[in-house]
């Protein structure tokens, strides 16, 4: 029985015009005979051992169900010289192996062409996925968007290969990021949106009936919304999806984030604004402790409170105190394992909810002392940064054209020693790693600036709406809302408290 091997991967169909059924028919002709089972890989990789018509193939051989081999070409086995090798000896143990396009002889010298043309073929994949890399790279630093990233809130225009905005999407969009901001009671954290989308029935970017959680987050944190799509982000191997369809479940390949400056930045249309787009990144940091599980009674501070003794966290609990049973913050950790049980401090929670709320309102009640402060000593800041950002910047571009200079001198009749060029080269470089330090250090100041003047305006949003609604109105939920716009954390002493803002 002749058994015939044909694979095409869906690169190659889509970049090369290879094709199964000419495979197959070119195959069957040189067969010469009916008597013929088909094993087909169809959009599968060649990289791999493990295809499934490849897999069933070399069990008949072993078996004895298939004498003779007929493949197209040794490329068609594979695309990696040594697991062509490694197939070939394998049927040639039980079986004749032939090629429609080229022959080898089972000679020395037939072995060595057949092990060059499988080396050719290796090096071939290797340079198509470079140079598909590179044209891809390319396009995304002319501004392009290469193929259909698939964000929900846009459709990909193939013509200019842009992204632009699905109204109907992006009216979701901003719902989910007002909700995760703004809840006021209607949801709470990620879990509660995902709920409230699929019970009003907004279907997914899949069309799915379903929103999970994780699709969330994912909305909550995509940099395109405030138009910034990033191209070279994720380290995919070349094709992932086809390489992990056919590794087993432990040899999975991971995407892996690249460094942030090998990313290329592409704008595209802002349906979110920074400041809500900021904000709820930092709530996101925040949601572990803030939206924990829901008990019977409420707590104003959940998720706040920290031991300035021990440095535990202080949920809520309903405890016995001399007697009789309150709500109380404490310290104390009782599940098995854990590393710090606490050094044993509570506190009423209606004491020190009384306390923080009255500092609350003080600082919503006198707004415009506080903004004036804080907006001067901000402004003054970041003015020094950027200057100081700026020089850097310069100084490492004149030490740039330094060592251009210098390398030039090498090359020329100057009458200075190589030696003492590369003692400067090496203090240039060391003086340039020193000031690209300075540079990282200056961005991670001035980040933090523009986060506190980010917390600068979503307080003035804290203050309008308090002052919009009034004290009396207020729920318990958006108290405890407009605490968590202000309030980072509050770490409780045995004799005070510490309220640490945003």
């Amino acid at each position: 029985m002749i058994g015939i091997y044909v694979r095409v991967s869906t690169e190659e169909q889509a970049k090369h015009g290879y094709s199964i059924r000419d495979q197959i028919d070119k195959c069957r002709s040189k067969a010469e005979t009916d008597e013929i089972l088909e094993y087909i890989d169809d959009g599968v990789s060649g990289e791999f051992l493990d295809r499934p018509a490849l897999n069933k193939l070399r069990e008949d051989v072993k078996n004895g169900i298939i004498d003779k081999v007929i493949c197209y070409d040794p490329d068609r086995l594979s695309r990696k010289l040594m697991n062509q090798l490694i197939i070939t000896e394998e049927i040639e143990k039980n079986a004749e192996l032939v090629f429609v396009n080229g022959e080898y002889m089972k000679t020395p010298e037939g072995m060595l062409f057949y092990q060059m043309r499988g080396a050719i073929a290796e090096f071939e994949k290797a340079k198509i996925t470079e140079r598909m890399s590179n044209g891809r790279k390319r396009k995304a630093k002319e501004g392009k968007i290469i193929k259909d990233p698939k964000i929900y809130g846009y459709i990909y225009n193939k013509d200019t290969s842009q992204l632009e905005i699905n109204e109907n999407e992006a009216q979701v969009v901003r719902l989910i990021f007002d909700l995760f901001t703004r809840p006021n009671g209607r949801v709470q954290g990620i879990n509660g949106i995902a709920f409230y989308l699929t019970d009003r029935k907004i279907p997914t970017k899949r069309n799915a009936s379903v929103w999970h959680r994780q699709v969330v987050r994912q909305i909550l944190m995509n940099e395109a919304y405030i138009g910034r799509f990033y191209h070279n982000r994720w380290d995919t191997e070349g094709n992932l999806k086809a390489k992990n369809k056919q590794l087993p479940a432990g040899e999975k390949i991971p995407m892996k984030e690249r460094p942030r400056e090998e990313w290329i930045e592409i704008s595209c249309p802002q349906i979110i604004d920074e400041t809500t787009f900021y904000y709820a990144q930092k709530l996101l940091k925040e949601s572990r402790r803030r939206w924990a599980k829901k008990g019977k009674k409420q707590y104003l501070l959940s998720g706040l409170l920290r031991c300035g003794e021990c440095g535990n966290t202080m949920p809520g609990v309903y405890a016995k105190n001399w007697g009789k049973y309150e709500r109380m913050y404490t310290d104390k950790k009782n599940t098995a394992g854990a590393k710090n049980k606490g050094c044993g401090m509570r506190i009423k929670a209606e004491e020190i909810e009384n306390n923080v709320w009255d500092s609350i309102k003080n600082w919503l009640n006198s707004p415009a002392e506080i903004a004036a402060a804080s907006e001067t000593e901000l402004m003054k800041s970041t003015s020094f940064e950027d200057e100081e950002m700026e020089r850097i910047q310069n100084e490492i571009e004149k030490i740039q054209a330094g060592r251009k200079k210098l390398l030039r001198l090498i090359s020329s009749d100057f009458d200075i020693s190589e030696n003492e060029i590369r003692e400067e080269l090496k203090e240039l470089k060391e003086k340039e790693e020193n000031l690209r330090k300075r540079l990282k250090e200056l961005e991670i100041v001035k980040e933090k600036s523009n986060n506190e003047m980010l917390s600068h305006q979503v307080y003035q949003q804290a203050v309008n709406y308090y002052l919009s609604k009034g004290q009396e109105e207020l729920t318990f939920e958006e108290k405890q809302e407009l605490i968590r716009m202000i309030v980072r954390e509050i770490i409780v002493y045995k004799d005070s408290l510490e309220i640490k803002t945003f």
